[in-house]
């Protein structure tokens, strides 16, 4: 499902988005529940600032191999993280929603957590597609 940059709650994802570890992609994630957000996540780690992409030096297109680089592993993705932060809290996720900012789909790994942690519904930005993708040229980020 898709909203747009002026929801409350996509807004929480694009702050959370500022404290991501990753400044090629930043990208955020807000847990809602009851029209609150219950927790947050940001994606990324300091791996790469000490070590080089494992992806990058094989040359592994996006959205792949994610498990063969600690910096760009699943657990360093905001979704996972927004649920570790809610579990950290000891926050109930059963039946929340999730928005995410910076991407305009999720991996199996984060799919999978997210349905583990009772993630209902999953708020993509409106035209994130070509926002959030390096290959459209109407992206925001670096370009590919």
């Amino acid at each position: 499902m898709y909203v747009e940059a002026a929801s409350k709650f996509m807004k929480a994802a694009a702050e959370a988005a500022k404290k991501s570890l990753d400044y090629n992609v930043p990208t955020g994630s807000a847990i809602v529940k009851n029209g609150e957000v219950i927790a947050t996540g940001a994606n990324g780690s300091a791996y790469h600032d000490s070590h080089p992409c494992e992806r990058v030096l094989r040359h592994i297109p996006t959205g792949q191999g994610y498990e063969l680089c600690e910096g760009c592993h699943p657990k360093n993705h905001s979704e996972a993280k927004a649920v570790a932060d809610a579990d950290a809290r000891s926050v109930n996720t059963e039946g929340a929603d999730l928005y995410l900012w910076g991407h305009w789909w999720c991996c199996e790994p984060c799919w999978s957590a997210m349905t583990a942690a009772g993630i209902k519904d999953v708020y993509l930005l409106s035209g994130s597609e070509q926002l959030f993708n390096k290959a459209d040229p109407k992206n925001i980020l670096t370009k590919a």
